[in-house]
Order: C-alpha cells, then structure tokens, then sequence
C-alpha cells in the first residue's frame, strides 16, 4: 500500500495529461511542442546532470547493467516467439516485439525519484544510459530482419536519427564529462539542473497526452501476449539476474522499476517510420500503461519483500 501511494501521484499527472489534451487545454499544438521541449531540452538536461556527475566505479554497476539487460533481451526474444507462434509476421511482429521489450523511460525515472529519492533518480538515470543506446540499434536491426523489406532507405533514416538522438548524445557527453574527470561546472551544471528538475512532471503529463483510449479495440492477441512480455516476463528475468548477481537492494529495486514499466511512447514513433503497426503499438502502449497501474505496485512490493530494502 506504502508503494502504491508513493507512486499514485505520477500516474494522476498521466491521467491528468490525458484529459488536458483531451479537453483541448491549452491546445493541439502545444501538447506537441511540448513533446519536443521534452525530449531535445529537458530529459537531455537531467541525463547530463546525472551522469557527468555520477560515481561510475560504484561497485556492482556491472551486475545492474547486466541484470537491465537480461531482462530487456528476454522480453525481446518472448515478442518474437509469441509473432512467430501467432503467425503474424511483418507489422504486426514488430509491435509485439516493441510491446514486450520496449519500456518508458520517463515513468522510471520518475517512479524510482519518488520511492527512492535522489539515490534512486540516480540509477535510474544510469539504468537509462546503459539500455536508451542497445534498446534502440536492437530494435532498428530487428526491423530490418522482421520486415525484409527491399532497399534500406527507411531503415537508413533511423539510424540516422538514433546518430542524431538527443538523449543518446548527452549520454555520450556525460560519459566523456565524466571520464575525463571534469566535475560540476559553475552555471553550466546549475542551469541544466534546473532544466532536469522541470523534466518529470512536464514528461508525465505528455506520457498521457499521448495515450489513445480509442485503440483498445485492436486484435486481442497481440495485445495480451506483448503485455505478458513487458509486464511479466521482462520483470521476472530482472528480479532473478539481480538474485543472481547479488545486487545491492536498491539497484536491484531500480532494475526492477524498469522491468515493471509499461512500453515507452518512442515505439508509435519507430513503428510509423518504419513501417510497422502504428494502431496497433498505440494500442498497446496505452493497455499497458493503465495495467501498470496494479502491476508495478506488486512488483515492487514483491521486490522490497525478496531485496530486504
């Protein structure tokens, strides 16, 4: 119940987005450049901040990278054997591919803030680095190969995108930031902090101004076996590599946030540029969001349970 509360703010601002854009408030226009705001201002800001600044010899970061990645890949390789038992090839695989392995990253980032604090926004941040890059050349090549479609323009342009990626590009200069030893910078970190602090609650409210109650009417199928993948699957593969890796219990409590997370807005946007299930993606990208609303909480509490945080 304690997790259920701490979180039940984050998903009334989602809510909230959903029925300012819904009621036309302030309008159409802004919810879109307000995504844009987000995502080449904002979420680059908090990332910089986080990890040009982050103790990256911390003892285990190996173990929790790891353990992201166990359970990204497990939800990946369930999507494409749930289209390959399903028969449905092409499009519609790749958005059970998306569904099950994808998640969203604003909703971590804000969920492991709440219950964690600082400390948690931290590793949360650094979960983001070690997967937002893999993630996203993983699932480009599993278009290329699900989709065989001939000539690689398509596929082309988002690579280039994934070159061009803003939040990939300030995990790159955070890292090197960070390498060289530099520190906090004088009014270059302080503004970008304060940039990143406006990011979450401004990222919520677009995770629900995006959702689209009207696609719940998509084929069935796809929709549950994606969200057995990213709601069950995915978080079960983390909660045991963490065991296995003997994590300490708040990185394996932020492993386990990612693994419980819904799949992330990003996956509509590749599905349309590259020829997938658009309505279909969107349909699963709001299912899953209104289950996590039970599900992450007994993930979680199960995980403080098993973890002994």
């Amino acid at each position: 119940m304690a997790i259920a509360l701490a979180i039940a703010p984050i998903f009334v601002l989602i809510m909230m987005g959903y029925a300012l854009r819904r009621g036309g408030i302030p309008s159409e226009e802004f919810w879109n450049l307000n995504d844009r705001l987000v995502y080449f201002v904002l979420m680059p800001a908090l990332f910089f901040v986080r990890i040009s600044t982050a103790d990256l010899s911390e003892a285990g970061l190996g173990g929790f990278a790891t353990a992201l990645y166990a359970g990204f890949f497990a939800g990946v390789v369930f999507g494409v054997i749930a289209a390959l038992i399903l028969r449905r090839g092409g499009p519609v695989g790749t958005s059970i591919m998306q569904g099950a392995g994808r998640f969203n990253t604003f909703i971590a980032l804000a969920v492991a803030e709440a219950l964690y604090g600082a400390p948690g926004l931290q590793l949360a941040v650094l979960g983001a680095a070690v997967l937002v890059p893999v993630v996203n050349l993983t699932v480009v090549g599993l278009f290329t190969v699900m989709l065989r479609q001939p000539g690689g323009g398509a596929v082309w342009g988002a690579v280039k995108n994934l070159v061009t990626n803003p939040l990939i590009l300030s995990i790159l200069a955070a890292l090197a930031f960070n390498l060289a030893g530099i520190g906090m910078v004088p009014v270059l970190h302080d503004t970008l902090s304060v940039l990143g602090q406006a990011a979450l609650p401004i990222m919520l409210l677009c995770v629900g101004a995006n959702l689209k109650l009207r696609g719940l009417s998509a084929d069935a199928a796809p929709l549950v076996l994606a969200a057995f993948g990213k709601i069950v699957v995915f978080p079960a593969v983390i909660m045991l590599a963490a065991m296995a890796f003997g994590l300490s219990p708040l990185s394996a409590q932020v492993a386990l946030i990612y693994g419980a997370l819904p799949t992330g807005v990003a996956a509509y946007t590749l599905a349309r540029q590259l020829g997938g299930d658009a309505p279909l993606m969107a349909a699963m990208i709001t299912m899953q969001t209104l289950l996590s609303f039970a599900t992450m909480p007994l993930w979680l509490s199960l995980g403080e349970r098993v973890f002994g945080l």
